[in-house]
């Protein structure tokens, strides 16, 4: 169940560059992580760590850097990638975490498949 901050910060993104992957109207996971980068991500914006709109400013970017990138050096597209991308940057730069604590994150992180 969506708190009014969740609310929020879901309609926020609605018909926006950013905005999430939705099947019948309702937002869309195809993998548990996924899930559960969005519900982390909505609790430690609610927690105060980063502005909503700063890390949606972050997302579109990373969307814009995919787009981009020459077609034959697109890896496949992934909205839930180019969000985590986002996430990082916004907690690296509201030193949430430190570069040291991301780079332990990334190098103990499992390769996902794209087919």
């Amino acid at each position: 169940m969506f708190t009014r901050f969740e609310e929020y910060a879901a309609s926020q993104m609605l018909g926006h560059a950013d905005s999430p992957p939705r099947n019948q109207g309702k937002l869309f996971f195809a993998e548990a992580w996924q899930r559960q980068l969005f519900g982390l991500t909505l609790a430690v914006a609610k927690q105060g760590h980063f502005d909503w709109e700063d890390f949606r400013q972050h997302l579109i970017e990373s969307i814009g850097d995919w787009e981009r990138l020459d077609c034959t050096a697109q890896p496949p597209w992934d909205y839930y990638e180019r969000f985590f991308g986002a996430l990082l940057q916004v907690l690296a730069r509201q030193q949430v975490v430190t570069e040291g604590e991301l780079a332990w994150v990334l190098a103990d992180r499992p390769l996902r498949s794209h087919e």
